[in-house]
């Protein structure tokens, strides 16, 4: 690895990695971003693309590496029709426009559906996650074995900084949401279990199959057949039985887990799951009688994910908090997404994201194309992010998210760039989300694949 990569990544296990500032650490990050650019720009063929469009050859600063950060959607360029017509080996060339490895083609005899290919995948060390795909169409997202072991180790570390709870093996996990099954969540939800969990008490997960990668882009392409009014009959009728078959799974998995965390309410719990669950299974524990009397006084709790557009009551946090007996200081929240490798842990005093030094953000124009000038303060945009921890992918991505960044020192004492606490889409701000590269990158993958 190069020297200002490791110098940054070796940070990871420091007890003071946010408190470097942005200053001291300007000059490293963009040796260690054109150290990434130099070894990949002729690996990766989306990256040499883009590098001979913008007639980048080095980067020498921060604002040399914009014209070089994916949009978000590049992982979403395959064409649907490869899903549709079972393509398999179309979808592994269109895979291999955005990785840094090559792709040797698989043998995709017998394969049934996209979760064998992945699995296929997974067996020559090429694991694929994928988005949620709450706005349309699911992101394709290629990691490597470097990536997984980064992911066990990231977690442990922001948890154990944002929570205060360190990996003493004493509480009972509790999974609380239904959560897709790609590579990356089964490495956190391990590597979180082997650091917090007692191995005396079993983990408790919810009794719902769960969410595959094949799941997710079925209902997708469902959902774009029936907005174009292309669905046949039948599969509305799958659909609409399949999703009252869920519902009814999913209801009667609730009182499953309102039942668990009563009969553990003892216990000192390590409760995770997104918001809207967790504020259901707040309100079936509530009129059973039962509140934060009846609960440890030091359990912790770590949210995943946003409302994903769940419409909840303005003190929902409050509501679970003070439900399960969350301490103030034992309330985890991260900010991150699938399309990066690390997370910034929100700080219990500033109730700020933290920036970790190997994670390189930049603050953009709406359209997502120029640095916005940055020169004290709080500055409000397009987030972008350079994640150099990412070895199976490039580390760069526009997101769609608005944010406001300081690289300023936070409230809680940290002197490393921090992100406010009130995050937002432009999907929802706007009603949609247009990045202005998106359209020339999406043309180029496509023409490759």
């Amino acid at each position: 690895m190069s020297s200002a990569v490791h110098k940054l990544m070796q940070l990871a296990d420091a007890e003071d990695r946010f408190d470097h500032s942005h200053a001291d650490l300007r000059d490293l990050q963009a040796e260690a971003l054109d150290e990434r650019f130099q070894d990949r720009r002729d690996r990766i063929k989306l990256l040499g693309h883009r590098a001979r469009e913008a007639g980048i050859s080095e980067v020498r600063h921060r604002e040399d590496a914009v014209p070089l950060l994916f949009p978000h959607t590049a992982y979403k360029s395959y064409p649907e029709s490869f899903l549709i017509e079972e393509r398999w080996d179309r979808l592994g060339k269109w895979l291999g426009t955005v990785s840094p490895y090559p792709i040797s083609p698989i043998d995709t005899a017998g394969i049934t559906d996209i979760d064998d290919w992945i699995a296929r995948l997974e067996a020559n060390g090429h694991y694929v996650s994928c988005s949620s795909g709450t706005t349309g169409k699911s992101a394709m997202l290629l990691a490597g074995d470097m990536d997984m072991e980064w992911s066990r180790k990231d977690t442990v570390n922001v948890f154990s900084w944002g929570s205060g709870v360190k990996p003493a093996r004493d509480r009972r996990i509790m999974g609380l949401a239904p959560t897709a099954s790609v590579p990356k969540n089964a490495a956190i939800a391990s590597a979180q279990l082997a650091a917090f969990g007692d191995p005396d008490r079993e983990r408790y997960r919810l009794p719902i199959p769960p969410i595959t990668v094949g799941s997710l882009t079925g209902m997708v392409l469902l959902r774009k057949k029936i907005a174009n009014g292309t669905a046949r009959p039948e599969e509305l009728s799958d659909y609409e039985r399949t999703s009252a078959e869920r519902q009814d799974a999913l209801d009667r998995a609730m009182i499953d887990g309102a039942d668990a965390l009563i009969r553990y309410r003892e216990e000192k719990l390590y409760i995770s799951g997104m918001w809207n669950a967790l504020y259901q299974l707040a309100k079936i524990v509530r009129d059973r009688g039962y509140s934060a009397e009846d609960f440890h006084p030091d359990n912790c709790i770590y949210v995943g994910g946003g409302l994903k557009r769940a419409q909840l009551p303005p003190d929902y946090q409050e509501f679970v908090h003070q439900t399960f007996n969350i301490p103030a200081n034992r309330d985890f929240q991260n900010y991150s997404m699938q399309e990066l490798n690390s997370g910034m842990p929100k700080c219990r005093q500033g109730d700020r994201y933290h920036v970790p030094p190997w994670v390189v953000p930049f603050v953009l124009n709406e359209s997502g194309d120029t640095l916005l000038p940055h020169d004290g303060g709080e500055i409000e945009g397009r987030a972008a992010f350079f994640d150099l921890s990412l070895d199976g992918r490039w580390g760069g991505v526009i997101t769609g998210d608005k944010i406001a960044l300081d690289f300023g020192p936070c409230a809680c004492g940290s002197g490393g760039p921090s992100i406010r606490n009130d995050i937002a889409r432009y999907a929802d701000i706007k009603g949609d989300d247009k990045i202005g590269c998106a359209g020339t990158v999406d043309a180029y993958v496509r023409g490759l694949s």
